[in-house]
């Protein structure tokens, strides 16, 4: 057997996840996704080790775009193959992609401007790393296939995407190869999501593999319980309410700003917080929401049983779906509390810096981070106790209380991943420790190792391994 994979994203970090596989003469990508790390934005720009038009295929997990959204440079760069993710996935890429064009257009221009006036040059190329018309051709290039269908990428090579129950669509992929009468099984295993967790299903426990891809963003800690969590939600809530500020949630539009809404409206029913208003202040998750809305197939039993009552949250009263510039200045208008969900959940774009701004220097107003902040993205400085933060190019002033919910990820914890890999009831010849910081990932290798005796590595950027 011979097996080439070279780790080109998410090896030592958690963002830009990215797989290159070479066997039986095909070459294909698992995930292509950008690097949102400020210190690693540099790799976005790099090319492949191979010429993109050699790649048979892409095959995405899911549509989080630290996992595709690199796939328009990939096909401005020469790439014309199939790429291959469930419907739903393909349906949240295209909304995902989109909007991350424009991000870097705008980004690119306010860079410009600033650069201009400080009198020097940025880190990379002043023009943006793929524009709409590169998202345009690469949406012609998916081909959707539903959970526990076989897919031949290659003489000998197939693929079988599974449930990874981390958000809509997600999946984890089995890939098996043919060679000389033998056969080789790679779990690749996305983001693991969590067992119990509201809309979705849970993952898919896999029961053999010669060896596994696992991410590690949580594989050092453990998430708060379900229950602590929805009622610090609303203590955050009410608290805030009594000092008269406004609740500032940096949400990814997928699955979190779902599932918050989940929550939002079951303490709304029960009469545990106030009725304020809610705005989804992010296009983009307004769209995906829609989506959701498309695929109940893809629901769990609860969520299926909320929609049965008329009691979805995806329509509560109170709850406002903000799509146009002016209906998000607007909400800097209102007297008194109001919950503002808005992108990008790490605060690295999008119309959350703008009610960052208005709100991080209030000393009434809570800034509630629901999800993972990578190093060296402004949530991450906020969460960190920063006093100043940047944004916009102008410093304020940290005054507003900071929390954070770790309890809502999407992310499966040390222990729950640990339960995931445990329904592999044969040893695998290897286990590759990815998607997560340095440290998280040599420390669940580690643990691993001693707790379940498997061999266990955290590959760094670039390592190529050779399976046998």
């Amino acid at each position: 057997m011979n097996i080439k994979i070279t780790f080109l994203g998410a090896a030592q970090n958690v963002t830009g996840s990215r797989y290159l596989v070479e066997t039986n003469n095909v070459k294909f990508l698992v995930d292509c996704g950008f690097y949102q790390e400020h210190a690693l934005l540099g790799r976005n720009w790099e090319t492949l080790p191979i010429p993109p038009r050699t790649l048979d295929a892409v095959l995405l997990t899911h549509a989080h775009v630290d996992h595709c959204g690199l796939l328009p440079k990939l096909v401005k760069d020469g790439f014309c193959g199939p790429v291959y993710c469930t419907a739903a996935t393909a349906d949240i890429a295209e909304i995902m992609l989109l909007d991350t064009a424009h991000l870097l257009k705008e980004d690119v221009e306010f860079k410009k401007k600033r650069h201009e006036r400080e009198g020097r040059r940025g880190l990379y190329p002043e023009i943006p790393l793929y524009e709409v018309k590169d998202v345009e051709a690469t949406m012609p290039l998916f081909s959707p296939i539903k959970y526990e269908q076989a897919v031949e990428i290659g003489d000998g090579v197939e693929a079988i995407f599974y449930d990874a129950g981390h958000v809509l669509g997600a999946a984890t992929i089995v890939i098996k190869v043919q060679q000389g009468g033998e056969v080789r099984t790679i779990i690749f295993s996305g983001d693991v999501g969590r067992q119990g967790k509201p809309i979705l299903r849970d993952p898919t426990l896999l029961h053999e593999a010669d060896y596994v891809l696992v991410e590690s963003t949580y594989g050092d800690r453990l998430h708060e319980s379900q229950g602590d969590m929805v009622a610090k939600l609303a203590e955050v809530i009410n608290k805030t309410a009594t000092a008269g500020g406004n609740i500032v949630i940096p949400v990814f539009a997928l699955e979190r700003t779902q599932e918050i809404l989940y929550y939002l409206n079951k303490l709304l029913l029960a009469n545990l917080i106030p009725h304020l208003m809610v705005f989804v202040d992010s296009p983009m998750a307004v769209r995906v929401t829609e989506v959701f809305e498309r695929y109940p197939e893809l629901f769990d039993e609860d969520m299926i049983e909320l929609l049965r009552k008329r009691e979805s949250p995806f329509d509560f009263s109170g709850l406002n779906l903000v799509r146009t510039v002016e209906q998000s200045k607007a909400i800097n208008h209102i007297k008194g509390t109001v919950i503002i969900m808005a992108g990008s959940g790490m605060c690295t774009g999008g119309r959350v810096k703008h009610h960052l701004v208005d709100n991080i220097s209030r000393r009434q107003s809570t800034i509630l981070f629901v999800g993972y902040q990578a190093n060296g993205t402004l949530g991450r400085q906020i969460v960190d106790g920063a006093k100043k933060v940047r944004i916009f190019g102008q410093k304020h002033n940290v005054r507003a209380r900071v929390a954070q919910l770790s309890g809502f990820s999407a992310h499966a914890d040390r222990d729950e991943l640990l339960e995931w890999l445990g329904g592999i009831k044969r040893p695998p010849r290897r286990l590759f420790v990815v998607h997560g910081e340095q440290d998280t990932a040599k420390q669940f290798a580690d643990l691993v190792k001693s707790k379940i005796g498997w061999e266990a590595m955290a590959p760094a950027y670039k390592d190529t391994v050779i399976l046998d």
